[in-house]
């Protein structure tokens, strides 16, 4: 990469504010999880006794399957800024740029914006790291003599991976943009709907079969087991594996499910107008409904799974304190992990509101009211949000139905199943609140 492409990304990050924002904000947050995880390991590195195994558990098992989700949740933020652009970088190869000019744009960008939230994010670990280990001594869980040793080597790790992750997206992405004829690229404009890669096929089909094995292990081997607390090893990680996987394929799955919105939109115009862009844009919505399904999954199969460590835990045995410390740190991972996906709802739905600016300038212009076009983009959220959730509670099954099962429950809990409509109906107002406030601000 030339020091002219390093120059005009440079620049050209200051025209493109709402992009650069939510690659930032992806980073900056996914680099606060995961590090304040990956400090709990070197912290558990350097202690001796009971507090090095609830460490380890917690920092790399726990925070593994967190990472999972927050790689993912930046690669899609970045895969969506990068696809966006397709337009942008057909014009730049037009007007004599090569393919590796304009992949090599879309790169350094990347890397500026990575960089500098990967940096900012590991200092801000440091302390939520610190925060995070107050809080398992203040519970009880670890001895007031552990010191906290997270450093340079944790954190480091942590932003490395973010930006590498964020690097392969763009790469990614940006590839496809601009492999091909010029007059191809500028004619799909990198939003209709294409073929899913087979590669991206592959880790889909791959992350699903093995959250179902996960499933299966639960009802088998963990109801079999003296350790009560076994079946939860295989069953927390079940969901969110499935639902990484669901979101893996979203695009796809988006395009085949909003297919029945058209009819039950009737007559309504913003109703048919926002069925038919959830269809034709399913890539770019894709990375809205990805967070969607992982809030839904993490926040309905947690808390449900906690529900049956209630009813169950005393009968198998459990010994005493035991239930609360996995409680309490099903909580609390499942605590972060929802507040990160749903920052990432709205932060990807101002991406691709943002970016569709002059697309719903042209809808006024050709005679669609202001009203009918904030409609239009809530009517889409509405898409996205109800395939959200069906798509998300399925991925929580693989937590909590196995699970109960393992307890002697039977196929559904035997309690709290209110709990998946409130999830549902909190996951749907994140994502149309979001949608409201993006259009409001573009349309006016």
């Amino acid at each position: 990469m030339s020091a002219a492409t390093a120059t005009l990304a440079v620049r050209s990050l200051r025209r493109r504010p709402a992009a650069v924002t939510a690659t930032f904000v992806a980073a900056l947050l996914g680099t606060v999880l995961m590090g304040s995880f990956a400090t709990l390991v070197q912290t558990a590195l350097s202690t001796d006794g009971d507090d090095r195994q609830l460490l380890v558990i917690m920092g790399a098992v726990v925070g593994g399957w967190s990472a999972l989700i927050v790689l993912f949740s930046i690669a899609s933020t970045v895969g969506i800024t990068a696809t966006q652009r397709a337009r942008e970088t057909g014009l730049l190869r037009a007007v004599g740029a090569t393919p590796r000019q304009a992949l090599g744009l879309v790169l350094w960008e990347t890397l500026a914006v990575t960089a500098v939230a990967a940096a900012l994010g590991a200092g801000t670990a440091a302390a939520t790291g610190r925060r995070l280990l107050d809080a398992l001594r203040d519970g009880g869980l670890v001895g007031d003599d552990t010191a906290f040793a997270g450093g340079p080597a944790s954190l480091g790790a942590a932003a490395a991976a973010v930006v590498l992750v964020g690097l392969v997206a763009a790469w990614l992405a940006g590839r496809r943009a601009t492999a091909g004829p010029v007059v191809r690229v500028l004619r799909e404009q990198g939003s209709e709907m294409r073929r899913l890669p087979r590669w991206r096929v592959g880790v889909g089909v791959v992350l699903l079969g093995y959250g179902v094995g996960l499933a299966v292990v639960t009802t088998t081997v963990g109801r079999t087991s003296d350790d009560p607390h076994l079946a939860q090893e295989t069953a927390g990680p079940a969901g969110i594996v499935v639902a990484v996987g669901l979101a893996v394929l979203a695009p796809w799955l988006l395009a085949v499910l909003a297919a029945p919105a058209r009819r039950l939109a009737g007559s309504s115009a913003a109703g048919h107008l926002a069925a038919s862009n959830t269809t034709r844009r399913a890539p770019l919505l894709a990375g809205v409904l990805a967070p969607v399904v992982v809030l839904v999954a993490t926040a309905s199969g947690t808390l449900l799974m906690v529900g049956v460590d209630g009813r169950t835990l005393d009968s198998a045995g459990d010994p005493a304190g035991m239930d609360e410390t996995i409680t309490l740190l099903n909580y609390v991972v499942a605590g972060m992990v929802c507040l990160f996906a749903a920052i990432m709802v709205v932060n990807a739905f101002a991406a691709v509101v943002a970016a569709r600016r002059a697309e719903l300038h042209r809808l006024w212009l050709v005679g669609a009211t202001r009203p009918q076009i904030r409609r239009a983009v809530v009517g889409e959220a509405a898409i996205v949000a109800a395939v959200g959730v069906v798509l998300g509670t399925l991925a929580a099954a693989a937590t909590f139905v196995p699970y109960a099962v393992a307890r002697g429950e039977g196929p559904l809990p035997d309690g709290q199943l209110w709990l998946l409509p409130a999830v549902a109906a909190g996951a749907a107002a994140v994502t149309l609140g979001s949608a409201w406030a993006c259009a409001r601000r573009v349309v006016r």
